[in-house]
């Protein structure tokens, strides 16, 4: 069996050939860089293969300074059970590291990790653990502290878990634990998993957020409490929904010492979830970068001097039903013709508009778009309010009372009020809630009809795989259909992104049919920061490197 090595640079064909087609777009080659990544690519050759250049470091770094963030701080938990797309990780990083890291240029590189092996057939990888890395407390990093991690996430009996679902195939389905053999230590600085079926989506899934790797004596625990870890910097102190102070380790030997971590100290201040009380802060001269801009706010913020970024994403907010939940002793989404009712009630292209000011582009209502390699084309989703009053009169439901529920923050806050408009304007009854991030964030899974935002995945059955596979911690949808589930395992056996296209057509056909999501937009994404700040641009996950941010004098 051939095995493709990280940073050799030899990819399959099929990925190589991919490349043609990833020129066509920015967007298709963003995506077309993950995937060269994943089976062997460099970040230099995976960009050379699509004929761009690999973004270079602006200047030389310089040490020393603090920086103010401006984000939401969320209590924490044990990071296998973390959502909110990167509120928690974006301050635990400074001392949680991770094997992968899903770098700016759109490819994954070996962090934690020294390197990576994939098999043809994507059913074994070998990892290879990068040698003179230590715990802060002293402790030598170890292929064995590698494989307890991943034994952890691979626990579906553990609560919020969602990093079960991403790491399936390497769990026995009647234990929702580890599979006997799986995860293999060959020796102190080697782990081979031997997967029960094909999957493309290993590296992608252990670079994402909930991934912190923890030692072992503090898996399950809150790692705000006991910080221990491998990175550079130490917490000074955290207050959830109040502030948080991070300061370079001066104690412990980082691995990486010389190729980061320039900055002394980190400050981080929560601001709730109005914009505008970010506004104030950079103008108080309060923060020197913030989390995220949206909607209007960004020509608010660009007006008063600071630098935009900009990252074109896969993240999406959905307006979703949930068939579990129980609405005055009854369960009004299991019914398939009120959910297509709603969706067919919502024109998207408004929606975008009014959501965010039209930073995006219009989405399919099946959550997988024209940025992901495996992306199927279908017919244009288009509002049809006649069909959907005929839809919910068939189904006795005329005058019932949707519920929308929603965080009281900007793009969620507008996307809701725009949808529920849209729902009464075609003659649905609708009210319309919005409540606090501490409300919503106890209960976000739960609520019969909400809008939740998703952050970007590289891949479309990553997505699928998190959020739509039968009983996965994060399906908030509560949808359960076992040909999606059968052709979702296909698709992650299939590293061939054009083969993979033809299953996912028929999985993003299930989901519009079934009317589960109204998806109305992709969102580009955006923040802004003072003149001087180096490396804390957005990225494309809303992931924040402490390590790579530096202050020009």
């Amino acid at each position: 069996m051939k095995f493709y090595k990280s940073g050799q640079n030899e990819v399959p064909c099929a990925i190589r050939e991919a490349a043609i087609d990833a020129n066509q777009s920015d967007l298709t080659r963003r995506e077309f860089l993950a995937m060269a990544s994943v089976f062997g690519a460099t970040s230099a050759v995976a960009y050379s293969m699509v004929g761009m250049t690999s973004p270079a470091l602006a200047a030389t770094p310089q040490r020393g300074g603090t920086l103010r963030v401006g984000q939401l701080l969320l209590a924490g938990k044990d990071p296998r059970a973390w959502d909110a797309i990167n509120q928690r990780a974006n301050v635990a990083r400074g001392w949680l590291e991770y094997l992968v890291r899903y770098t700016h240029d759109y490819t994954f590189e070996p962090y934690l990790l020294e390197s990576w092996q994939v098999s043809e057939d994507a059913k074994t990888y070998v990892l290879k653990v990068r040698p003179g890395i230590s715990w802060n407390t002293g402790e030598a990093f170890t292929a064995e502290h590698v494989a307890a991690n991943i034994t952890a996430w691979c626990d579906g009996n553990a609560e919020g878990n969602s990093m079960a679902s991403r790491l399936s195939n390497l769990s026995d389905p009647e234990t929702k634990m580890a599979a006997e053999g799986a995860i293999e230590i060959v020796d102190d600085m080697t782990v081979r998993l031997n997967l029960r079926a094909a999957d493309i989506s290993i590296i992608p899934s252990i670079s994402d957020y909930p991934a912190a790797v923890v030692h072992p004596s503090k898996i399950g625990a809150d790692p705000f409490v006991d910080p221990v870890g491998t990175g550079p910097y130490k917490l000074e102190n955290f207050e959830a929904g109040v502030r948080a102070s991070l300061v370079r380790n001066e104690g412990h030997t980082w691995w990486n010492e010389g190729n980061g971590a320039w900055l002394d100290r980190i400050e981080y201040t929560d601001y709730g979830t109005d914009p505008s009380a970010i506004i104030g802060a950079f103008e108080a001269d309060e923060i020197d970068v913030n989390y995220e801009t949206v909607g209007d706010f960004i020509e608010v913020l660009d007006a008063i001097g600071l630098e935009r970024n900009e990252a074109l994403t896969a993240s999406t907010v959905v307006i979703r039903t949930n068939q579990a939940a129980e609405v005055e002793g009854k369960k009004p989404y299991t019914d398939v013709r009120v959910r297509k009712a709603l969706a067919l009630a919502v024109d998207n292209a408004v929606i975008l508009e009014l959501g965010v000011s039209g930073f995006g582009q219009v989405a399919e209502n099946h959550h997988v778009g024209p940025m992901h390699p495996e992306y199927a084309d279908l017919p244009p989703v288009s509002r049809d309010v006649e069909a959907a009053i005929k839809l919910l009169e068939e189904a006795g439901m005329t005058d019932y009372e949707h519920e929308l529920i929603s965080l009281e923050d900007g793009f969620r806050k507008d996307t809701g009020d725009a949808t529920a408009a849209q729902l009464r304007d075609a003659g649905l009854n609708v009210k319309r809630t919005v409540v606090p991030g501490s409300t919503f964030w106890n209960s976000w899974a739960d609520y019969p009809l909400s809008v939740s935002a998703w952050g970007h995945r590289p891949l479309g059955v990553q997505v699928y795989a998190l959020a739509y596979k039968s009983g996965v911690p994060w399906n908030e949808t509560a949808f359960s259909n076992a040909n999606f589930d059968a052709g979702l395992a296909e698709a992650l056996a299939t590293p061939d992104a054009k083969q993979r296209s033809e299953v996912m057509k028929g999985l993003q056909k299930i989901l519009q049919d079934e009317g589960i999501i109204i998806q109305p937009y992709w969102r580009s994404i955006y923040n802004h920061n003072r003149p001087g700040v180096k490396g804390a641009e957005v990225h494309q996950a809303f992931e924040f490197h402490p390590d790579r941010v530096w202050l020009d004098a």
